[in-house]
């Protein structure tokens, strides 16, 4: 059979299970199944039992449910309210006053979450509130923090960088190192627009606060300090070469029920709970890559993605054109799938084509999760809006238009990031060279 046609057919197949309402993990296994049959006279179980093994056994997934435990762990806690009563008198004298409260909570709990629902679900559930009864702009309090709330994609431990890791054999360490300064930057940008929003628009800010003395703001940040030792902790034990990032994660654990005992919140109904919601999580994620890791190695046996790979190669499309081409693919992918998935699903098609075009694959992996980091405030399935329903009950289109100025700094960020790979390359080179 042609390999063209089969491909093309393949990936409509592939949409239409989806479409259906079929698990990602059984969609992409059928997929594979079906590329077998038709292709190779090969028995297909046996191919299955051997690349699911294989791709659910390496060493940088242990991390995984233990970055998504910690994460459950401090959504329970009282960290959010002191996230907020900490950062609130010293962030409330820039133009945009609490508003930034959003920004740089979601930066700060992105350190010690690794997952964008978690970190807007979590600052979420406090600020909104209390930027309402201030009198702050709902759409823009809900902008904000829901364009912020995807950094946690983007800053280690990122839950998504360890499963591009995983699905391309790279550096978990690597590629948590290339996420920092993009990952500033974005928090950099989401504040500097605040702040011209505020200085063009000052009849719909609320009065300010009263001002607090030096030393009370100063007595405010002691709030702070249980997620500054857990970013002390989880992150500079990677950095440092102290730990592994699977060491590291078990340390995060650790110093996240420490948290919890302390505030009060360590329950054995919040625990069972955290244990119960980490564990479907982790699966769910498992699941999903053993799957792709069967589709994987079946379009190897078919040459399916050396096919397309060459498909495309025939336009003569220049890097530039290459990427602006997979920038909207996925900006498309993502308004029907989670990051997860859409990482995991076009791994083994996408790579030959970047790395034939001479793309780094660490610079290209932080690239992917900043326009994942997109797809998370794209309706109709952007997961960031679903947490901000939950929060707020507004109609999902309503919030993707709050969420369109960030979405759109994001492309900002995505052309920097293209123009100047050292943004993601640097930090990496420097630490680790």
């Amino acid at each position: 059979m042609d390999m063209l046609p089969l491909s093309l057919a393949l990936i409509g197949l592939l949409f239409l299970i989806i479409g259906l309402g079929v698990w990602i993990g059984v969609a992409l296994a059928t997929l594979g199944f079906v590329a077998l049959v038709i292709q190779l006279p090969i028995p297909p179980g046996t191919i299955l039992a051997t690349s699911v093994w294989q791709g659910s056994k390496s060493w940088d997934l242990t991390a995984l449910p233990m970055f998504i435990l910690m994460g459950d762990i401090l959504f329970r806690t009282r960290l959010s309210q002191d996230m907020f009563d900490g950062l609130a008198p010293w962030l409330s004298r820039l133009p945009g006053r609490l508003l930034h409260v959003n920004i740089v909570g979601s930066t700060v709990f992105a350190a010690v979450s690794g997952s964008s629902a978690a970190t807007c679900a979590t600052i979420g559930r406090i600020s909104l509130g209390e930027l309402k009864k201030r009198g702050y702009s709902e759409g823009l309090s809900i902008g904000t923090l829901a364009g912020s709330g995807t950094i946690g994609l983007m800053i280690p431990p990122s839950i998504i960088l360890i499963v591009y890791a995983a699905a391309t054999e790279l550096s978990v360490a690597r590629l948590f190192i290339a996420g920092v300064v993009p990952g500033l930057m974005l928090t950099g940008m989401f504040m500097a627009f605040v702040i011209v929003w505020a200085l063009i628009n000052r009849s719909k800010m609320p009065p300010p606060d009263a001002p607090m003395p030096f030393f009370e703001r100063v007595k405010a940040l002691r709030r702070l300090a249980p997620i500054l030792l857990l970013i002390i902790g989880v992150i500079g034990s990677i950095y440092t070469g102290i730990a592994s990032p699977t060491e590291a994660a078990v340390v995060g654990v650790f110093l996240s029920l420490a948290i919890a005992w302390r505030t009060g919140t360590l329950t054995l109904p919040n625990l069972r709970d955290a244990l119960v919601a980490s564990t479907k999580t982790s699966c769910m994620i498992i699941f999903i890559l053993a799957g792709a890791a069967f589709l994987t190695t079946a379009m190897g046996f078919t040459g399916i993605p050396r096919v397309l790979a060459e498909w495309i190669a025939g336009f003569g499309l220049s890097q530039a054109m290459l990427l602006l081409a997979l920038t909207v693919f996925f900006i498309i992918m993502g308004c029907f799938l989670d990051g997860i998935s859409m990482v995991v699903l076009t791994t083994s098609i996408i790579l030959p084509l970047v790395t034939a075009a001479g793309f780094d694959l660490i610079w290209f992996g932080i690239y992917i999760v900043l326009v994942v980091e997109m797809a998370q405030i794209t309706p109709p399935v952007g997961f960031n809006l679903y947490v901000l329903q939950s929060l707020t009950g507004r109609n999902i289109f309503t919030l993707g238009w709050y969420a369109l100025p960030f979405f759109l700094l994001m492309c900002l960020a995505a052309l920097l990031l293209a123009m100047f790979p050292d943004i993601a390359l640097w930090l990496p080179r420097t630490m680790l060279e």
